[in-house]
């Protein structure tokens, strides 16, 4: 299944740099973790925001709800998803 996830990150403003900096590599070795087993297939950075639109695929919501939880900036995140499907006029095969 493929999902459309929007990442809008709020860290507290008054976060001290020696806790966001490793908290963000932590980020960044998970996604890229994700990315390379083909679960997070796609992200755009949202110009001028500190957020992301992503595509997702997973077997299910309830995975990818695991999967977003297990992002170290989840707690710090407004998450907006929508489910895809295939659309009919779609050229691409591995549209699923």
């Amino acid at each position: 299944m493929l999902f459309h996830v929007r990442m809008d990150v709020k860290l507290p403003p008054d976060m001290p740099a020696d806790v966001a900096e490793p908290l963000k590599a932590k980020e960044k070795a998970r996604f890229q973790e994700l990315q390379r087993s083909g679960t997070w297939r796609h992200i755009w950075r949202i110009a001028g925001q500190y957020a992301n639109v992503s595509i997702f695929d997973v077997d299910s919501p309830t995975q990818l709800h695991e999967y977003l939880m297990s992002l170290p900036l989840f707690p710090y995140m407004q998450i907006e998803v929508m489910p895809l499907c295939r659309h009919p006029s779609s050229l691409h095969n591995d549209d699923r």
